[in-house]
């Protein structure tokens, strides 16, 4: 019996031997439950949106994928040539990414494994939600320092959600003395696991840039996306 639950990690393996049809149920204290089919996670660079091949693209360097899943996005660099590790706390999601190729994984939790630098950290399907509050975000943009190299970049996905608080004139309901917004907390379930509830971080573009720039940052806008969907590049000021 696993000590952690990990549902992620259970459906990416369960799609891997042969259940294509797997789902994993997300649960969120915003929004009605929803059913994320795994086989998005093991899509082809061609199948990915614009916002994620722009992020590749724009990779360079040592690469580290940070939340890497089933290593579609380290596999799609791999391709490219560009050197690329998956950093993964799933042990069921990186037997997968072994499966599939990807030539240089690293198991464990990225704030406390040791750093090494690297000249680009990719965070896409909203890595940055890693943060999981916005109390949280010094201490993320913190340790992505110490894994970044001096010249090094951060490419970043996330999305202003305000649109979930909008009324059916167009207005927006929001409790000015309540948590930002952009923080809600998720459950994941798969078969038999259920995952804890566990915080996890969206946030608009400016707001960034200010929590960015406290952390000696430079942000910059790559793509914005008619969805509030965006990518965004955070190097060293």
């Amino acid at each position: 019996m696993l000590e952690t639950p990990d549902p992620m990690g259970g459906a990416i393996k369960a799609f891997w031997e042969g259940n294509k049809e797997a789902a994993i149920t997300v649960y969120s204290d915003q929004m009605e439950a929803d059913e994320l089919p795994v086989a998005y996670l093991f899509r082809a660079f061609s199948e990915m949106p614009e916002r994620e091949q722009v992020a590749l693209s724009a990779a360079h360097g040592r690469v580290l994928d940070i939340g890497a899943g089933a290593g579609s996005h380290a596999l799609a660099l791999q391709e490219k040539g560009v050197e690329v590790t998956a950093l993964e706390i799933s042990a069921r999601a990186v037997e997968v990414q072994k499966a599939r190729g990807v030539k240089n994984v690293l198991p464990g939790d990225f704030f406390t494994l040791s750093p090494t630098p690297h000249d680009t950290l990719l965070l896409l399907m909203n890595g940055i939600g890693l943060a999981g509050t916005l109390d949280g975000l010094p201490r993320f943009l913190a340790t992505c320092k110490k894994w970044l190299a001096p010249s090094g970049q951060i490419l970043l996905e996330s999305s202003d959600i305000l649109y979930l608080y909008e009324e059916e004139d167009g207005s927006v309901l929001l409790d000015l003395n309540g948590a930002y917004y952009g923080e809600l907390t998720y459950m994941m379930e798969f078969g038999q696991e259920r995952s804890e509830p566990f915080p996890w971080l969206f946030i608009d573009f400016d707001l960034l840039q200010q929590y960015a720039e406290e952390a000696g940052f430079t942000a910059e806008l790559l793509l914005r996306e008619e969805d509030d969907h965006y990518i965004a590049r955070l190097t060293l000021a």
